[in-house]
Formats: C-alpha cells, structure tokens, sequence
C-alpha cells in the first residue's frame, strides 16, 4: 500500500473521559490495579511457560509461544510497518490463531484493534476505517465464499489513511502482507530482547486498549473505548464470577472479536489465569461437541439459538462427548425460560446466564444459585461498583419490581462513545448513567429479567442488527418508496 497521506488523529481526542473522582475511587477500591494487560498475561505465562495456552486445529503454543510470538509481531507491526502507539487497526479475522496472537500484540505495543465482525462488508468496514482512522486492517482471504481480500484492497484504495493489509491466507496477494508469518515465532534470544522492550515501554494503563463495537439502534455501530484499567478488571472480575483457573479449558465458538467470547470472561479472562483457550470456527454442534470431547473443553459462551442447537442434536445423538463440560454461559439474547430448564438435563453443564454489553454493565447467575434463579432470570451484577438503575420514560426510578429502561454505570462502563457527541447526548445522562436500551425488572433477590428493549432494534441469534440502518440502506433503491424494518419472531434465531 502507498504511504498515509492524511494524519491520524490522536486517540485521546475522541474518548470521553472518566471524572477524576470517580477514577480517584475506583483505585482506593482495587478495581483499577494501574497494569496494562500485556504485563498482567505475560506475568501468568512466566509461572507455566510450557502449559499449553492456545489450541486452533493442528496448532497448539504454549504460553511462553504464545507471548514471545506476540512480542515478535508487537516489534514488527511497528519496526516493518511504522505503526505507532495508538495508532488502530480494524480486525476482521474468523476464530484462528492469528486472532489471538494479534490481539495481545496489540495489548502489549499500545496499537488498538477495531474488533469488526466476520459477516462485516465494505458498507460497515468502510465506515469503521473511516471512523478509527485506521492505518491497518487485518482480514481472511476467502471465507465462506467471499473474497475478504478483495475487499480490503478496495477499501485502502478508498482511503486517505489505510496503508496495510494483513491477510490469513494461503493465496496472500501482491499488495498484502501475510499474517501468518508476520506472527512467527521468535528464536529465544530475540524473544528475551523483545520481553525486555515491551517490559520496558508499557502502554499507560489509562490508555485505550481496545475499541467494541456497539450493537447500536442508530444506523452503523458506534466505537467503544476500553481503557486497559477498566478492560482488565472487565475480564478478571468475569472470571472470579465464573470460576475460572489454571484448569479451565474455554472454547471460543461464537466470534472472538464479541465482548462476550473476548472478555466475558472469555479468552482474556481464560488467560488471567492461565488457563487454555481452543478455537473454533463456528459453533455448528457436530464439530463442537467433537472438539469439547478431544480437548477436555470445561467452559464455554453461547446465544441462544446455539444452545438450541445443541439441545437438537444432543437429542438425536446423545451428549457423551460434553462429559467433560461444566459450564455453559448463555448471552447474547434473552434465553426462554423453558429452554434454559432443559440444558443442565440434556447436556450435562451447568447453566451460567450472561446479561451484558460492550458498553460495560455485565451481569450473571452465580454458580451456586438455586436453579429456579439459573432459569428465569439474567443474573446479577458483577461488581460491587455496578450502579443500576430502573426507570419510566421521564427517567424517576420505577417501584420495586415494576419494568423499566436499564440505566447502569460503574467501573467497566464507559461514560461515552467514541468521536460520537450526538450519539453520547442521547445514550448518556450528564451525570454519566448509560442508557442501555433494555427494559428490565427487578426480583427480590436482586437478579435482573429482561423483559424486552425500548429501542428500534432486531436480535437476529444474538446479532445487533439496526432496523433504522436497514431501512436507510432500502431507501437507496430507487423502486422503494417507503419502508419499515421490524423484528419477526423467529424458532432458530429468536428475531
């Protein structure tokens, strides 16, 4: 790609900051321990360099691979590439590998991955280049029959700003730059060397980390900035709550580049102590309970219609490949109250409800509630720092027990969007409450139900998908005169 010839912006400019005070309580209570995260991974992976942290097909790193090859790609991204701390890259990769190597480089060196989606196309990655500013997009190279490099290369042409294409691929093209080699693993006097740089030059714990995407009402998603002090608790506070340790074993089926299989606990929380991440394309049933049963999976993240799934074919060919499943975390979408009766039967884990969203306020069933709680409800709050709130359209807080719109702030939640002032007057209280959208009520023991959402939006299988983003895109044929997008109950995927 030809060199930059606009300026990126710096970072700081477009993230909405948290009060002094708030941050000021927020480290007097242990929440913010001031680490980034590339020193809080690699400090587990010193205690068992050769315990065996990521598995994806025939490959399998240990943690001292899987740190020293993040290091390796953390030194090239800037040495080869010029990038720069802060600089951001959109990443658009299916569960590989490559997927997680990239991603703790970018932890470790202070560069700051857009996670876009797999099923994103020109129309959305466009805008989040645009948005970010990004200098650099990793992609597949033909997945599902579409040619994700192709596109990219049409997308750098587009921009100002976009120098680099990194590709996973066999076929990597004249123009890109492999990946895969790219994240090739260091020899062990280079690795040391490449230790003591990234020991030596963190990124400000305040510093954003990572930028989520919203599954936002208002046409394409918005950027939420995760500073590596509020993402850091956001994971290892998930998994205090889920029970994870050095013996889970966590399967990413759902796309890793979701809040829910990142860090909810998910592949950083599984890392924060140092237990054994295995990655998956897809979540189809056949392959997953064959993967569970191979690697010994004891942990996993699924959306509702995924775990029906799994109940079918647990139906017709039996569940002795999920011996070895203990949990299943289901999110993403309300989980009917019938089909959450029949998962601990039928599959033999124990159910784990997630309630949550990128913006922050995660909430789950306990381990040891009652299984009327595990059921019928969403959970709870995570942290002692969680605010909630209930209330009615002009924002008084509704009785105990009444439905109302969800407000929530707190030590993981954001108190705006990214480059977003219109959207953040809007999604945001002035005294920092973020308005989820979410109709809840409240049960006696504290446990949150979802009753429904105050927003024009469709949960297609967990998916946030827009109804005003698609009837904007409708609108541009010119045989379309009026139309009107509206979610439709669906068996499978829920709308």
């Amino acid at each position: 790609m030809g060199e930059s010839t606009t300026a990126v912006s710096p970072i700081a400019d477009g993230v909405v900051p948290w009060p002094p005070d708030v941050v000021a309580e927020y480290v007097a209570r242990g929440w913010w321990r001031g680490v980034p995260f590339g020193h809080e991974l690699w400090a587990v992976a010193d205690q068992a360099p050769q315990r065996v942290a990521l598995v994806d097909g025939d490959v399998r790193l240990g943690y001292a691979q899987l740190v020293a090859r993040s290091d390796a790609l953390a030194a090239r991204l800037l040495d080869d590439l010029g990038l720069e701390r802060g600089d951001r890259i959109v990443v658009q990769l299916p569960n590989c590998w490559q997927f997680v190597v990239l991603t703790l480089a970018c932890l470790r060196s202070g560069i700051v991955p857009v996670m876009a989606l797999p099923a994103h196309r020109h129309h959305e990655l466009s805008y989040l280049v645009q948005h970010s500013e990004a200098r650099a997009i990793a992609v597949p190279g033909t997945l599902r029959g579409f040619d994700h490099q192709a596109m990219a290369a049409d997308l750098a042409a587009e921009s100002p700003v976009l120098e680099h294409l990194l590709v996973v691929a066999d076929d990597v093209r004249d123009g890109s730059i492999d990946l895969t080699a790219l994240a090739a693993e260091p020899s062990p006097d280079q690795a040391d060397e490449l230790r003591a740089r990234w020991d030596a030059t963190p990124p400000d714990p305040r510093d954003v980390a990572v930028f989520l995407l919203s599954g936002g009402t208002t046409g394409l998603p918005k950027l939420i900035a995760r500073t590596h002090d509020d993402y850091v608790y956001n994971a290892r506070r998930s998994a205090q709550v889920s029970g994870f340790d050095a013996s889970t074993v966590y399967l990413v089926a759902l796309p890793a580049s979701h809040n829910f299989p990142l860090a909810c606990p998910g592949i950083l929380g599984t890392y924060l102590n140092g237990g054994r991440v295995v990655m998956l394309a897809s979540p189809e049933p056949e392959r997953a309970f064959a993967v569970i049963d191979t690697e010994g999976v004891t942990v996993t993240a699924a959306v509702p219609a995924v775990a029906q799934r799994w109940l079918h074919h647990a139906e017709e060919h039996g569940a002795d490949q999920l011996r070895t499943l203990a949990v299943l975390q289901v999110g993403g979408a309300r989980l009917a109250d019938e089909v959450a009766r029949q998962i601990g039967p039928r599959l033999g884990a124990r159910l784990q409800q997630v309630f949550g969203m990128a913006e922050g306020l995660l909430n789950y069933t306990r381990l040891d509630d009652p299984d009327d709680v595990v059921c019928t409800t969403q959970g709870r709050p995570m942290s002692d720092g969680d605010e909630v709130r209930l209330v009615d359209e002009l924002d008084p807080d509704v009785p105990a027990g009444t439905p109302g719109s969800l407000l929530t702030r707190g030590p993981y939640t954001p108190r705006g969007y990214y480059r977003a002032p219109e959207q953040n007057a809007r999604a945001f209280t002035p005294d920092g409450w973020y308005r989820s959208g979410d109709i809840c009520r409240l049960t006696p023991e504290g446990n949150l139900v979802v009753e429904g959402r105050d927003k024009d939006m469709i949960n297609r299988g967990g998916e946030k998908i827009s109804a005003e983003e698609v009837e904007n895109l409708a609108y541009l044929l010119p045989q379309v005169a009026q139309v009107a997008a509206v979610a439709m109950p669906d068996p499978d995927l829920g709308e």
